[in-house]
């Protein structure tokens, strides 16, 4: 049980920092590309945690809730206006960078 709950958090964590590449590519925010890199190191403890949760599975789950923490994001620009539930939880946005 707790090897599925260790991999669902790194499958969330991975989710939302493709999401913020997504978004980074449409709209060239620094903020959504430092969100990303974020993820990345967010996304590697998760699943260091989740190896070690079949071992230590209490020692396992803090490094998980560490690397969630290590996934806050901060402060964002506003990227969707219009946008309904389905894009925004695909990263489609209004707003599509200069080229």
């Amino acid at each position: 049980m707790y090897l599925e709950i260790a991999m669902l958090a790194y499958f969330v964590v991975l989710f939302l920092t493709l999401r913020d590449i997504r978004i980074f590519k449409r709209t060239g925010y620094r903020s959504y590309r430092n969100g990303s890199l974020k993820g990345l190191a967010a996304s590697t403890v998760v699943l260091i945690g989740a190896f070690i949760v079949q071992a230590k599975p209490d020692l396992g789950l803090l490094i998980v809730l560490i690397g969630i923490f290590i996934n806050r994001k901060g402060v964002r620009e506003r990227v969707f206006t219009s946008a309904g539930t389905l894009d925004r939880f695909l990263g489609k946005t209004d707003y599509v960078k200069n080229k």
